[in-house]
């Protein structure tokens, strides 16, 4: 699980770990991490927490991850992609990447693909469906499909952290969208959905605070969720016996619901997946760096 330091990441592992889940936790920050340790193992002695270093933003640092993780050989049941950022002003990743994108969707994506064969193994071998689960937003339902351009995503020429933002949620339910296809067509005992939490009290929302006006934040803070009330659906549809057998949905208040029409339009799915890929192997092939499996593109 990455993204697990604090607010929904870190509620979601408290209850993964006290279902008896053995939680790895991919994080930026290893201080505050090794905190969020101490308070689940404080609550529930038998925890069995692991530990490991990850920048989302950076495509190598993605790639030492997935290396030092399948070097541990543990199983691989559950996935879920939680990190997210919110950037009010342009930034760019090492590889010169706008960075939000950056982080929401393509350190998820590479990370994903290279650990979805481990995924597949497990399931193979334990008997049990294999779930993933992208974070995603009600946001996405801002983005128009003429501002959806693959290159503006990467490079944005006129900046908006809001927009930038709603575009990587958008990415992630597409991602979804496409993998699930992918993983049938397989027949791969693995799932994967995407996942609105609610709009929680969390940093991003901190963030976000600036662009709004006072008043209209404190109408918002009175219909924000508790963080708990945030983890809710995302830790039904990782655990929960009636989300079994469901792939490429979209789930918010621990139920099916709709997404946008652009969501649902699998030729954006599949071309997201297939340029997000060529992306990734030039960059993995520059750098020297081994090239990740083949599943994604068509």
């Amino acid at each position: 699980m990455k993204g697990g330091t604090s607010g929904i990441g870190a509620e979601t592992a408290r209850v993964l770990a006290k279902r008896g889940v053995r939680v790895v936790m991919a994080v930026r920050d290893m201080k505050k991490a090794e905190m969020v340790k101490e308070r689940i193992v404080r609550e529930n002695p038998e925890a069995d927490i692991r530990l490991f270093e990850i920048d989302l933003s950076s495509l190598s640092s993605v790639d030492r991850f997935c290396s030092q993780f399948l070097s541990q050989d543990l199983p691989l049941n559950i996935l879920i992609n939680n990190a997210g950022v919110f950037s009010p002003n342009l930034e760019f990743s090492e590889e010169k990447i706008e960075l939000t994108f950056a982080t929401n969707f393509l350190g998820h994506y590479l990370l994903t693909e290279m650990l979805i064969k481990k995924m597949i193994d497990t399931a193979e071998k334990s008997g049990i469906e294999g779930r993933i689960i992208n974070l995603s937003s009600v946001i996405h339902n801002w983005v128009k499909p003429d501002c959806f351009s693959f290159p503006k995503l990467l490079h944005p020429i006129r900046y908006n952290g809001t927009r930038a933002y709603a575009q990587s949620k958008m990415a992630t339910i597409l991602h979804a969208k496409a993998l699930s296809k992918q993983l049938k067509d397989r027949n791969a005992n693995v799932t994967i959905n995407a996942v609105h939490p609610g709009i929680v009290k969390t940093g991003i929302i901190r963030a976000h605070k600036g662009l709004l006006t006072d008043s209209l934040f404190l109408i918002a803070s009175k219909l924000l969720k508790s963080i708990s009330q945030g983890a809710a659906t995302t830790c039904y549809v990782a655990l929960s016996n009636e989300a079994k057998g469901s792939s490429g949905k979209y789930f918010a208040d621990c139920n099916e619901t709709n997404c946008s029409d652009l969501a649902n339009d699998e030729s954006v799915a599949f071309k997201l997946c297939t340029q997000s890929r060529a992306l990734i192997h030039d960059y993995l092939h520059e750098s020297q760096i081994h090239s990740f499996p083949n599943l994604c593109p068509l």
